[in-house]
């Protein structure tokens, strides 16, 4: 079944629109401390970009087999021509990135040391997109998305995703019939009112609702309510090492418990799910078994180091060696 499933997944183009991150890796060893100040030496052994945020989920999607269209917002700088570089490299087309030279790149540089990472230094723009590559932005939206058989949005809380960019493509894909798949933050939660597939994590169900839960009953009761007041169809909650919540309606949440073996790092395991999740619902598959799909691919996301990607036959694997 699973298999079958999978196969399915080359039939889906996915166009992921949202904060688009490079993601710059030193990696070294520490084996002493500074005669400068108290703080580690590392001694560099290589150096590495990985594609992050939405361009990290339209890297998943096609390492699953589907077809990834991305689309997003970067600076006119080195950062983005290393990007550009990058996916062209993976086979991801470059052609719905929109350069804006007010911006910086999103550039994310983390140092790690025996697979820990010792500090991240951010390179960004958060304030809103301009006129003009908002307005690009959404031309190229409707460009594209009427060819996709779904829209996944990554909302990292960089400015590319105002209130008119969501609002215009939560609409547009409304008038088209294509489920839309978000994966949120804080400033926009409730901007996504009735999505198909809601993807927070814990804690920013906590942040948003701006309470503690003190019990699992209070937890369910809270992200059940906010899923009606919200008319979202399918709620996804991830809780790191307790797997994920699935509401949908029913009368108790589903509990799936983490599928991970060994968590060498969670960077971008919330892209892995939020792609793999969308991939599998479109290709057929209810919101449970979806979600399982989706559990096992951050499993195998989070046993490698650094964001990753995850590929059918690692994903099969997890599946089968955990049934």
């Amino acid at each position: 079944m699973i298999r079958e499933l999978l196969a399915k997944f080359g039939r889906q183009r996915v166009l992921v629109l949202g904060d688009i991150m490079l993601d710059h890796y030193i990696w070294g060893k520490v084996e002493r401390i500074s005669a400068e100040a108290p703080v580690p030496v590392l001694e560099v052994q290589k150096e590495e970009f990985r594609l992050g945020g939405a361009a990290n989920a339209a890297l998943n999607v096609k390492s699953l087999g589907g077809k990834a269209i991305l689309l997003g917002v970067t600076g006119r700088d080195s950062a983005a021509q290393d990007l550009k570089q990058l996916m062209e490299c993976k086979g991801l087309a470059t052609d719905g990135l929109i350069d804006d030279p007010d911006r910086k790149t999103t550039l994310k540089t983390r140092i790690v040391a025996t697979n820990q990472q010792i500090v991240r230094i951010d390179r960004e723009t958060k304030i809103d997109l301009g006129n003009e590559a908002r307005t690009a932005l959404l031309d190229s939206l409707r460009r594209l998305l009427p060819n996709c058989q779904a829209l996944i949005i990554e909302d990292y809380n960089k400015g590319v995703l105002t209130r008119e960019v969501i609002s215009g493509a939560l609409e547009l894909a409304k008038s088209l019939g294509i489920p839309v798949a978000v994966d949120p933050k804080h400033r926009n939660f409730r901007q996504y009112r009735g999505v198909d597939i809601f993807k927070p994590n814990f804690r920013e169900l906590q942040d948003i609702l701006d309470m503690e839960f003190e019990s699992e009953d209070e937890f369910q009761v809270a992200a059940s309510q906010l899923r009606g007041e919200m008319q979202i169809k399918n709620l996804i909650v991830t809780r790191g090492s307790l797997g994920m919540y699935v509401f949908d309606g029913g009368k108790q949440a589903r509990h799936l418990p983490t599928a991970a073996r060994e968590v060498f790092d969670v960077s971008g395991a919330g892209d892995t799910v939020i792609s793999a999740l969308t991939l599998a619902y479109v290709s057929g598959a209810d919101i449970h078994l979806a979600a399982k799909v989706a559990n096992h691919a951050a499993g195998v996301a989070c046993g490698k180091v650094g964001t990753a990607s995850v590929n059918p036959d690692e994903l099969l694997k997890s599946y089968n060696e955990q049934r």
